[in-house]
């Protein structure tokens, strides 16, 4: 993707799909996942494979996350990523007000961690125990 420069970042429950843009590909450039996110009031962007499919999106689960104002580790029913797990978390202001949701494919959610760390059964008993000890586990 490069490099690309910017004096100052702003963000907002008003902020538009083009003023989340650099944030959104950061966090896509870091994770190499699916990423989307969007403000309080306006949609926002998707972004897949390094490239940007869509500068108005919005989806349940972000919709969700904004109005509850909580992390959501779900699997979604409808939408763009109907049927992945996903894990979506709000940007607060300074107040703890929601105004950016953004979220993520949850790698961990679609991984069959028995096979994958079948040699390790202490690995696979540790997060078995924090999926069962977390609130949306």
């Amino acid at each position: 993707m490069g490099c690309y420069k910017m004096s100052e970042l702003r963000i907002s429950e008003n902020s538009s799909s083009e003023d989340i843009l650099p944030l959104a590909k950061m966090i896509h450039e870091l994770v190499s996942l699916p990423v989307t996110m969007r403000s309080k009031n306006k949609k926002g962007v998707r972004l897949e494979k390094g490239k940007v499919v869509d500068m108005n999106y919005t989806g349940p689960v972000l919709e969700e996350v904004l109005a509850e104002n909580c992390v959501i580790h779900t699997i979604p029913g409808s939408g763009e990523y109907k049927g992945v797990p996903v894990v979506v978390s709000p940007i607060r202001d300074n107040s703890g007000n929601p105004i950016l949701a953004v979220g993520i494919v949850d790698v961990v959610g679609t991984i069959d961690l028995a096979s994958v760390f079948g040699n390790y059964p202490e690995i696979v008993r540790q997060v078995e125990e924090r999926k069962k000890s977390s609130p949306k586990g």
